[in-house]
This record gives structure tokens, C-alpha cells and sequence, in this order.
């Protein structure tokens, strides 16, 4: 499978870190290395190793930042998850280039009589609908008013819009989702996975509206007690537009 994408990240980390927690919640999956970072941990059990998702289950702090920032490319999800937090946490984020901007309030003004293609069902769809010309939130397991994943290869090519949930980033499907997009389309990857690395500019996309950690202790607290991202406290809502 194609991973590019995480290899290019990957080519960009300064690994000089110690790991110093791994915690995986229900919901979110954080790392503390430099800095820390978070990933959505997957529901669905996927690939398992035999029957372990996570192979180094209780000897993950042996290794080095790296060589666990490598895992987001493992097939087994609970890894992956584990992979994308710590390159998240080793991302040197460019606060210069960010904006305190919530990927919502964007998608209504960039949305405005367009189509959109939303991949993921987040809180805001309601909202959103209600904002923009057409909406199809395309969802591994659709809800009333969702499409299915199936229907991505007809409706991503004709949105004016997509935005992609940087969970994808854990399931691998990534890049195949950003090569249905449109050239004219405004692309925007949104949500705690999502690298804040302009690595993804190189990919076609317009923002990458992501999370920064700004206080690990609590963030770890509300991972560990099985916070949603509404919960979370201790993090900056951050977004880069391409220059």
C-alpha cells in the first residue's frame, strides 16, 4: 500500500526524543516524547498480529521515538494510532505559520452555495448542512443522512470542497481520498490525527487544521478517563493554510 505520505513526515522528524508516556484511551491515543501528540484510536479491530493488535503491548517505552513514530504505518490500527501520535508529538510545529481558526467556521464561509464532500461525521454537520449548497458526509458506518465509504469515488471528484478527517492518516486511506479530489477543489484536512506538517501541502491540500497539546497532563487525565475530543481540555485548535 501506498505511504508515501508518511514516509515524507517521517523524513522530516527530528527524532532526538525521549519516549516518555504512551497512553491509549478509548477515544484517543496520546504520546509524550518532545512534545505530545494525538491520534483517534480505531474502533474497528481490523488486522490483528495473531490476536495482538499491538504487538509490544507493555515493552512500547523500549524503543526509540522513531522507531515508534514507524508504526503508523503498521496494518493493525491500535499501532497505527500509536505511530500517528508520535509523529505528531515530534512535529515541530511552526506556530508563525498557524492561526487559531476552527476547521468549522471555515468549511461554512468556503462551503457557502458549493458542494462539499465531508469524510468523517463530525459534530458540526448539522450546521454545516444547513450552511453550504450540498453536503455528503461520507462515513465508514453511515448514520441517517451519511453515504457510505463506497459511494467516495462517484461524490469527492465533484466536490468544491473536501474535507478529510485525519483519521485517515490511521486507516491508510489518505492518499487514495486526496487523489479523487478535484485539482480545483479546496482541500482541507481537519482534526486531532492531522500532522500540522507542511509536508501535506505537498499532497494538494489547501489547510491542514489540526491540534496542538499545550498542557500533556491534562490531556493525559482526559484521554485515560475516556474523554471525546468535546472533552478535552489542554489544547490549541490550530490551522495552516498553504502560502
Amino acid at each position: 500500500m501506498e505511504m508515501k505520505i508518511i514516509d515524507d513526515l517521517l523524513s522530516t522528524l527530528n527524532s532526538e526524543a525521549t519516549v516518555r508516556d504512551i497512553l491509549q484511551g478509548p477515544y484517543w491515543t496520546a504520546v509524550l516524547t518532545r512534545n505530545c501528540g494525538l491520534a483517534s484510536t480505531p474502533h474497528e479491530s481490523g488486522h490483528h498480529h495473531g490476536d495482538a493488535p499491538v504487538r509490544d503491548a507493555g515493552r512500547l517505552m523500549d524503543k526509540g521515538a522513531l522507531e515508534l513514530a514507524g508504526m503508523a504505518r503498521s496494518g493493525s490500527g491500535l499501532e497505527a494510532a500509536i505511530g500517528m501520535a508520535t509523529i505528531n508529538s515530534l512535529i515541530e510545529v511552526d506556530e508563525q505559520q498557524c492561526v487559531d481558526l476552527n476547521a468549522a467556521d471555515l468549511l461554512v464561509e468556503q462551503g457557502k452555495d458549493k458542494k462539499v464532500a465531508l469524510i468523517g461525521h463530525f459534530p458540526f454537520v448539522k450546521r454545516l448542512r444547513q450552511a453550504v449548497g450540498e453536503l455528503w458526509v461520507i462515513e465508514k458506518h453511515p448514520r441517517e443522512g451519511d453515504v457510505a465509504e463506497s459511494e467516495s469515488q462517484d461524490l469527492i471528484p465533484q466536490a468544491d470542497v473536501v474535507a478529510i478527517t485525519g483519521s485517515a492518516f490511521v486507516n491508510h486511506t489518505i492518499e487514495d481520498l486526496l487523489d479523487l479530489c478535484s485539482p480545483k477543489a479546496y482541500v482541507i484536512v481537519l482534526g486531532p490525527t492531522t500532522p500540522l506538517s507542511p509536508v501535506l501541502f505537498d499532497y494538494g491540500v489547501d489547510v491542514i487544521s489540526g491540534t496542538k497539546v499545550v498542557d500533556p497532563e491534562t490531556v493525559f487525565r482526559h484521554v485515560r478517563q475516556g474523554a471525546t475530543f468535546r472533552q478535552m481540555k489542554g489544547v490549541r485548535l490550530l490551522t495552516m493554510k498553504r502560502q
